[in-house]
C-alpha cells in the first residue's frame, strides 16, 4: 500500500527513527498513522530503555518562573553538549521545569525517599489498616499498596505529566530518549514558593 510521504516525515519528526523506518511502520499498519505511530513508540521506548544504562553527564540547569510567586531550577542532564543544544532538549527542559512549578514533587524518584521517612508513613498506614479492621493476613499488601499510591504523588517520575495526564513524568522522559537518541536524566531540583520557607 502506497503511504503518504507527509505521514512518513511527521512519524520521523514524533520518534526520532530514520525516514525507512517510518515508511516501514506506515506500510505495516496499512497506512494508520496512530496505528504506526505506537508500534514506532513501543520499539523506540525498547532502545530508550536500554540507553538508560548510558552516562548521562552533559546538559543543562532549566528555570522555570510562575507570576514571581513561583521559581523553580532543573537540573537535567543528556549524553552530549549537541543535545544539550537541541531545541526539543531545550522545550522539553522547560517542561520539566513547569511540571515541577505546577505539581510541587518532592523527590525525582521513589528511589529518593529517605528510609526513615518511608518507614514513617509505613507505620502510620499499618496502623490505619489495623484500626480500620484489615484482615490481618492482608494489612501488609493493603499498606504496600497505600504507601506506593503515597509516595507517587511525591515523586516527579510518578506523577501525571501536566500537559498530558494520560502520560506520568517517567513516560515523557522516556519518550524524550527514544527522540533524542540519548540517555536524559532529570538529575535535581529546587522549588521555591515566595513567602514560604522549606
Amino acid at each position: 500500500m502506497a503511504v503518504n510521504i507527509e505521514d512518513i516525515k511527521r512519524l520521523k519528526s514524533l520518534t526520532g527513527v530514520g525516514l525507512t523506518d517510518a515508511k516501514a511502520a506506515l506500510e505495516e499498519a496499512n497506512g494508520d498513522f496512530d496505528k504506526a505511530l505506537e508500534a514506532m513508540r513501543k520499539k523506540g521506548l525498547t532502545k530508550a530503555e536500554k540507553r538508560g544504562e548510558r552516562e548521562a553527564r552533559a546538559g543543562v540547569i532549566g528555570n522555570y518562573n510562575h507570576d514571581g510567586r513561583i521559581g523553580v531550577l532543573v537540573e537535567v542532564n543528556c549524553e552530549t553538549d549537541f543535545v544539550a543544544r537541541n531545541d526539543v532538549f531545550t522545550d522539553f527542559v522547560k517542561d520539566v521545569a513547569m511540571h515541577i512549578a505546577a505539581a510541587a514533587p518532592q523527590y525525582v524518584s521513589v528511589e529518593d525517599v529517605p528510609a526513615d521517612e518511608r518507614e514513617k508513613v509505613e507505620k502510620e498506614f499499618t496502623e490505619k489498616a489495623k484500626a480500620d479492621g484489615k484482615p490481618e493476613n492482608m494489612i501488609d499488601k493493603i499498606v504496600e499498596g497505600m504507601v506506593k499510591k503515597h509516595f507517587a504523588e511525591k515523586c516527579l517520575l510518578d506523577q501525571p505529566f501536566i500537559k498530558n495526564p494520560d502520560l506520568t513524568m517517567g513516560a515523557y522522559i522516556k519518550e524524550h530518549n527514544a527522540k533524542l537518541g540519548e540517555n536524559i536524566v532529570v538529575r535535581r531540583f529546587s522549588r521555591m514558593v515566595l513567602g514560604e520557607i522549606s
